[in-house]
C-alpha cells in the first residue's frame, strides 16, 4: 500500500512539474512591452510606449528607425497572424494543416496572386521611400524571428521560423483584394438559375441594378454545375485561418453639421470574425511625420489612419472587378482554346503544393487569354468545359503598396486623391476628413464596360470576342464627392448613382443600413463624439418594420393559437431594434429563415440555397420579391397540380417559424429572446481543438446588433435557428478634430495575438457592449499611462 501511494505521489509530482513548467513556457512567451533590446540596423536609440490597451507609441529620430520598431514590436504580438497571412496567396497552409487544407492551397496557388506579387517586386523602384521603409519593416520582422520568442502555435504545428519577404507583404495585399470580391460567389449561382428555368426567375434578383435603389450620390442555354463554383469558393472563404473582408459602415460629418464646427470621421470596417482579430493598431510619429495606423499583419503601411491633419477610414465598393469565362477547348488538342482568331496555346505552369505528413502535390495550372481555368483548382467543379477567372488584380499593374504609402503620407487632399488612383484592386469606398474641414468619398478601383449585349452577371462566352470586349474608363469617371453641398458622406456598401448615364455593376448591398445612416445624419446639425458612438453601435433595421407590416397584412384573418397571436401583436409593435432581451428579432429572423427556405430551396436544391444564402443578392431580393404578388418563386415545384401564392408561403413559414420557436427555446414564447441565439465567438484556429478552445477563443458572448443594421453582427439562416456571429465590425473608430487627442476606437479583441498578453482579449467586453477608448496622441498621457521599451543600435 505504501508503494502505490508512492506512485501516485510521484505521478501527481510528475503532473504538476509539468504544468508549472508549460505555464513557465508560456509566461516565457510573452510579448515583450518594457525593457532594453538592441536591434541592426536602427541608427538612433528608438523608444516604444505600449499604452494600457498594448497599443505602441513610437518615437524615433527617423522614420526607417521607426519602420524597424515596428515590425519588431507588430511581430513579437501578431507573428503567428503574419505566418498564416504570408502563407494563403501561395498555396503554403498544408505545410501546416496537412490535407483538410489542400482545396484551399490548389485553389489560391492556382489564381496567380503569388505570381504577380513576384513581379510587383521585380518592378518597385528601389529608390523609393516606399520601397526603403517597407524593407526596414520587414527587417524589423526578421530580427524579432532571428532572436524573439517563438509563438506556442510554431510549436504546437511543428513550424519552422522563415525569414520574412517583400513578396509575402504583397502577398498578404492580395489575398485581401481576393477576400472583397463578390463575383465568383454570385455568377455561377446566377448563371445556374439562368439555364435551368429561364430569366423570367431572375427578375426578382434585380440584376439590371434595379435593387440598387438607396444610390450614393455623386457631386461632380445549356445547363451546367456552374454553381460548383460559387459553392467551393465560398467554402474556402469561410474555412480558412484568416478572416475574409466583407462590408463595412463610414461617413464623415462635416464642420457645418457638428457642433463644435469640425469635421467627424467614423468607420467600422466588416469582417469575418477572428482571434487574432484583423488590425493592430500603432503610432509612429518621428521629425517631420506622425500617423495613428490600423495595420494588416505583415502589412507595413495603414489602411486606415489618422493624424492631426487628417484621417481616412474604408469600405468594400463592391463593384465588379471579376469575371468567369466558358472556354471552348479545341475538341483535337486539350491544351488549346478557341479565341476570334482560331485556336491558340493555353499559357502552362505548374505548382507543388507540400502537405504536413503526406506526399507532395503537383498541379498543372492552364492559363487562357482571360485567366487561369478553375477546372482542376476546384476539385468540386465537375463540367468538362473549362472555365477560366478574370481578376482585374492580376491582370493590372501592381501599386497597392505605393497607394497606401501615400494615403498614409499625403500633405493634402489632393495628394491623398492621387494615391487613391493607384489602386486597380479591390474596389474601396475610401472616406476623408481634415482639419481644413475638407469632406470627401473617393472610389478606387480599375473600373471599364462591357459591350452593352454582354450581363456581367453570369458565365460570359471566352470565345466570341464579344463578352471580353472591355472599355476601361478613366479615373476621373470614379464615383466620387468632394465637400458636397449637403455637409456629409456615408457609405454603406450601396450602390452609387450612374456617372455620364452608366449604373456602375457590382454585388451592392441593399438600402437598409443606407437609409439608417442618412435617416439619423440629414435632420441634425450639432453632432457631437457621444452622439457618434450611439449611432455606430445602433442596432434598429430601417426597413424590417415595414417589412413586416406588409407580411402581417397579407397572412391577417387565419386562425391563430396562442403563441402565433402573441407573435403577431409582438412583431406589429415592433419599430425593427435588435437588442439582447427583445424577442421580436428572434421571430423576425425565424420567419425570414423559413420564407426563404420555403420560397427558393425548390428550384434551387439544398447545397445551392446554401450558397444563395452567402451572398449580398440574398439580401437584396428579400424586400422586393416579397412585395411581388406575381413573383414566380412562390410556386412549390415540390407540389404537383397546385401553384401556391404570396399569402400561402408567408402563412406556411409563419407558422413553420413559431413551431419551430417552441422546439428550440420552449413554448412561453416571452423567453424567446434575441440573446439566447444570437452569440459571437472570436475563433482562434487552434481553438478547433475542444481542449485547447478556452486558452485561444475568446466568448462566447450574447449580441446585440443583427444583420444589416449598423451595428452589423453578421449571421447565416439556417434551420437550427442558432445564429452565430461570423463577420462584422472588425474595429469601431470615430476622429473628431475639435479634439483630435481624444478620438476613440474599441478592437473586437486585443491588440495581441499571443493568449499570455494581458492585451490578448481586454478590449472584448467594451466591444460588445458598445464601449471605446482612446486613440492616443498626446506624447505626455502616453507616457503616463504606457510601460516603456527601449531599441538601441546594435554595436
Amino acid at each position: 500500500m505504501k508503494t502505490f501511494k508512492k506512485v501516485l505521489l510521484y505521478f501527481a509530482l510528475f503532473f504538476v512539474l509539468i504544468a508549472v513548467s508549460s505555464y513557465g513556457y508560456l509566461i516565457y512567451t510573452k510579448p515583450n512591452y518594457d525593457g532594453k533590446i538592441s536591434l541592426k540596423n536602427i541608427s538612433k536609440e528608438t523608444t516604444v510606449y505600449f499604452d494600457d490597451y498594448g497599443v505602441p507609441h513610437i518615437y524615433a529620430s527617423n522614420e526607417q528607425d521607426a519602420m524597424i520598431a515596428l515590425g519588431y514590436v507588430h511581430a513579437q504580438d501578431r507573428l503567428w497572424q503574419m505566418e498564416l497571412l504570408r502563407r494563403i496567396a501561395p498555396g503554403r497552409l498544408s505545410e501546416l494543416f496537412g490535407t483538410k487544407a489542400l482545396k484551399n492551397d490548389l485553389f489560391f496557388a492556382g489564381i496567380g496572386i503569388d505570381e504577380n506579387s513576384e513581379k510587383a517586386v521585380a518592378q518597385i523602384d528601389e529608390n523609393s521611400e516606399t520601397y526603403k521603409l517597407s524593407m526596414a519593416y520587414v527587417d524589423g520582422i526578421n530580427q524579432y524571428i532571428a532572436e524573439g520568442n517563438t509563438p506556442i502555435e510554431f510549436n504546437l504545428l511543428g513550424i519552422q521560423k522563415e525569414k520574412f519577404t517583400l513578396k509575402d507583404v504583397y502577398n498578404i495585399f492580395g489575398y485581401m483584394s481576393f477576400s472583397f470580391a463578390m463575383a465568383q460567389k454570385t455568377d455561377p449561382l446566377l448563371t445556374d438559375i439562368r439555364d435551368q428555368f429561364g430569366m423570367e426567375y431572375l427578375k426578382d434578383f434585380g440584376i439590371d441594378g434595379s435593387l440598387g435603389t438607396m444610390q450614393l450620390k455623386n457631386y461632380k442555354g445549356e445547363v451546367n454545375d456552374y454553381a460548383e463554383i460559387s459553392k467551393s469558393i465560398s467554402s474556402l472563404l469561410e474555412k480558412s485561418p484568416v478572416p475574409a473582408f466583407i462590408g463595412s459602415n463610414s461617413w464623415v460629418i462635416g464642420a457645418q453639421k457638428t457642433k463644435n464646427n469640425k469635421v467627424i470621421l467614423a468607420n467600422d470596417p466588416h469582417i469575418m470574425f477572428s482571434q487574432p482579430c484583423t488590425w493592430y493598431e500603432a503610432h509612429i510619429e518621428t521629425l517631420g511625420y506622425e500617423m495613428y495606423g490600423y495595420y494588416l499583419a505583415g502589412a507595413p503601411f495603414p489602411l486606415l489612419g489618422h493624424n492631426k491633419d487628417y484621417a481616412y477610414g474604408l469600405t468594400m465598393f463592391e463593384n465588379d472587378d471579376l469575371d468567369l469565362f466558358q472556354e471552348e477547348e479545341n475538341p483535337k488538342n486539350s491544351n488549346q482554346y478557341k479565341t476570334p482568331n482560331g485556336y491558340v496555346n493555353y499559357s502552362l505552369r505548374q505548382k507543388t503544393i507540400k502537405v504536413k505528413d503526406s506526399i507532395s502535390v503537383t498541379v498543372n495550372i492552364k492559363e487562357s487569354i482571360h485567366g487561369p481555368i478553375m477546372n482542376g483548382l476546384l476539385n468540386t467543379l465537375t463540367t468538362k468545359k473549362p472555365v477560366a477567372m478574370s481578376w482585374i488584380y492580376t491582370q493590372q499593374k501592381n501599386q497597392i503598396l505605393e497607394a497606401v504609402h501615400t494615403l498614409s503620407h499625403s500633405k493634402n487632399l489632393e495628394e491623398f486623391h492621387k494615391g487613391i488612383a493607384l489602386i486597380a484592386a479591390p474596389g474601396l469606398n475610401i472616406m476623408y476628413g481634415d482639419t481644413k474641414n475638407n469632406i470627401a468619398w473617393i472610389t478606387c478601383g480599375k473600373l471599364y464596360k462591357l459591350d452593352p449585349s454582354v450581363n456581367g452577371n453570369f458565365i460570359m462566352n471566352g470565345a466570341n470576342g464579344i463578352d471580353d470586349k472591355r472599355e476601361f474608363l478613366d479615373f476621373a469617371k470614379n464615383p466620387s464627392a468632394i465637400n458636397p453641398s449637403w455637409n456629409y458622406l456615408y457609405s454603406a456598401n450601396n450602390q452609387p448613382e450612374a456617372v455620364d448615364g452608366y449604373l456602375y455593376p457590382g454585388y451592392y448591398l441593399p438600402k437598409d443600413r443606407a437609409t439608417r445612416i442618412t435617416n439619423l445624419l440629414a435632420p441634425k446639425n450639432n453632432w457631437t463624439i457621444l452622439e457618434v458612438q450611439k449611432m455606430i453601435f445602433d442596432n434598429t433595421s430601417a426597413t424590417a418594420s415595414s417589412l413586416v407590416e406588409n407580411w402581417i397584412t397579407c397572412i391577417e384573418g387565419n386562425n391563430w393559437n396562442a403563441n402565433e397571436k402573441q407573435a403577431l401583436e409582438t412583431l406589429k409593435k415592433w419599430q425593427g431594434s435588435n437588442n439582447l432581451h427583445e424577442t421580436a428579432p428572434t421571430l423576425y429572423n425565424k420567419w425570414i429563415s423559413c420564407y426563404l427556405s420555403n420560397t427558393f430551396k425548390d428550384e434551387m436544391g439544398e447545397e445551392n440555397f446554401k450558397s444563395f444564402l452567402g451572398t449580398h443578392i440574398m439580401k437584396q431580393i428579400i424586400e422586393s420579391q416579397s412585395k411581388n404578388e406575381a413573383s414566380v418563386w412562390w410556386d412549390n415545384l415540390a407540389t404537383k397540380n397546385k401553384k401556391e401564392n404570396k399569402k400561402e408561403i408567408l402563412t406556411q413559414s409563419f407558422k413553420e417559424a413559431i413551431v419551430a420557436l417552441e422546439k428550440q427555446l420552449g413554448t412561453n414564447s416571452s423567453q424567446w429572446t434575441w440573446n439566447k441565439v444570437h452569440t459571437l465567438e472570436h475563433q482562434h484556429p487552434m481553438g478547433k481543438v475542444a481542449a485547447l478552445r478556452g486558452i485561444f477563443n475568446v466568448g462566447p458572448f450574447e449580441a446585440s446588433g443583427s444583420n444589416e443594421v449598423i451595428n452589423n453582427l453578421m449571421f447565416l439562416y439556417n434551420d437550427e435557428g442558432v445564429y452565430d456571429v461570423k463577420a462584422g465590425p472588425s474595429t469601431r473608430r470615430i476622429i473628431d478634430f475639435s479634439d483630435i487627442e481624444n478620438s476613440l476606437s474599441v478592437l473586437p479583441t486585443g491588440q495581441s495575438g499571443n493568449p499570455m498578453s494581458e492585451h490578448y482579449s481586454d478590449q472584448a467586453e467594451m466591444f460588445n457592449k458598445g464601449q471605446f477608448r482612446k486613440m492616443k496622441l498626446n506624447k505626455k498621457e502616453i507616457i503616463a499611462t504606457s510601460t516603456k521599451l527601449v531599441f538601441f543600435p546594435k554595436k
